[in-house]
């Protein structure tokens, strides 16, 4: 991900009702080559169009890696972009030395759920009363690379 894609990427989180809504500074952190902990920001292009039309970032802690957020846009879904995606981070995972990443989803996100066990993701534990607006659990997943 560059600083050019970054309207882009706010505007596909806007845009999704399910997707981690962060400020602007929070991706800009996600570019900072310096912040810590360190990350992995990528990007997908909608393969008809050729448009930006995905995006993931994860943190790194080694020996494990934190999902920070995943997301697709609308129009692009159910294409494989959000494994395509997964696909490249788990590669540049890799050769970071990470064996573990986690993740936290709302309870109520299916879509999201579905998605991370078909990638192979476990289920790893609750927070109750976790997310607000509205009020739910957030369920924690690992995946061993």
């Amino acid at each position: 991900m560059t600083r050019a894609d970054l309207d882009r990427v706010i505007e596909i989180a806007e845009s999704l009702k399910e997707a981690s809504h962060w400020p602007r500074s929070a991706y800009l952190a996600a570019l900072d080559p310096d912040a810590v902990p360190s990350r992995i920001a990528l990007v997908a292009e909608d393969p008809s169009s050729g448009a930006l039309a995905g995006y993931a970032v994860a943190s790194l802690l080694p020996a494990q890696a934190e999902l920070e957020t995943i997301a697709v846009a609308s129009t692009a879904q159910r294409q494989g972009l959000a494994q395509q995606l997964f696909a490249a981070l788990t590669a540049e995972l890799g050769l970071a030395q990470i064996v573990e990443v986690l993740l936290e989803v709302r309870a109520s996100n299916q879509p999201a759920l579905g998605l991370y066990r078909r990638l192979g993701f476990m289920e790893a534990g609750r927070r109750p009363c976790y997310y607000h607006d509205p009020v739910e659990d957030a369920v924690l997943m690992s995946l061993r690379l």
